[in-house]
């Protein structure tokens, strides 16, 4: 009960895009879509495989998890280059207003402007 009032929760927060299509396309061909449904409706033989078809409702949430996850990990590497973009836009604009910057001994010399 509680996993599914917090679904509602962050079900209010989701943009009208992830509402409307709240995963990625596949990736698998027609055929190969096929033979996953396929495989996904035979009986498993494996104890552990059988326990799982408990929690196939948890599959939604787990995809959403993962596509949570995927994207923190994007924004992290694209936060990551950013950082770096800035520390090199920095270190030009340091060089830029050195460049431009008029010294001591300029402004002591007769006349320098």
């Amino acid at each position: 009960q509680r996993v599914l009032r917090l679904a509602e929760m962050c079900r209010r927060l989701e943009t009208e895009e992830e509402k409307v299509l709240p995963f990625y396309p596949s990736s698998l061909a027609e055929g190969e879509q096929r033979d996953a449904r396929r495989i996904l409706e035979e009986t498993p033989a494996e104890p552990l495989a059988r326990a799982m078809r408990d929690y196939v409702g948890l599959e939604r949430f787990w995809q959403r998890f993962n596509k949570a996850k995927l994207e923190e990990l994007a924004l992290e590497r694209e936060r990551r280059v950013l950082s770096q973009r800035n520390r090199r836009l920095r270190e030009l604009l340091r060089q830029y207003l050195a460049g431009i910057s008029i010294s001591r001994e300029a402004l002591g010399e007769l006349g320098p402007l």
